[in-house]
């Protein structure tokens, strides 16, 4: 069941489990807790911990922008890559209609 959480939610479990962890002897542990008391799942307390590592320069990786910012021009990549397609067939397609007697 896919849930779409608050961004306020979010901090709140991290700053949680940010609390939480120093009594607990392992991540999982605190994490499990956590969730638990929120009532989600600890995978999705595991994931937005592990992106918040990453964001935060802890863990290497690639940054929640970064990653924004490599789909944001992957899709201007395959517009741009359309475009051309059309204006070479357009060429084309004139090109022949100047050949014409």
């Amino acid at each position: 069941m896919n849930r779409k959480y608050s961004p306020e939610m979010r901090e709140r479990a991290l700053r949680m489990l940010a609390e939480t962890r120093p009594s607990h002897p392992t991540m999982m542990s605190a994490v499990r807790h956590v969730a638990g008391l929120l009532g989600m799942s600890p995978e999705t307390l595991r994931l937005w911990q592990r992106r918040y590592e990453v964001d935060a320069g802890v863990k290497p990786g690639l940054s929640t922008d970064a990653a924004a910012e490599i789909k944001r021009l992957q899709k201007e990549n395959a517009e741009l890559r359309k475009a051309n397609e059309i204006l070479r067939a357009a060429s084309v397609f004139f090109a022949k209609e100047l050949d014409r007697p």
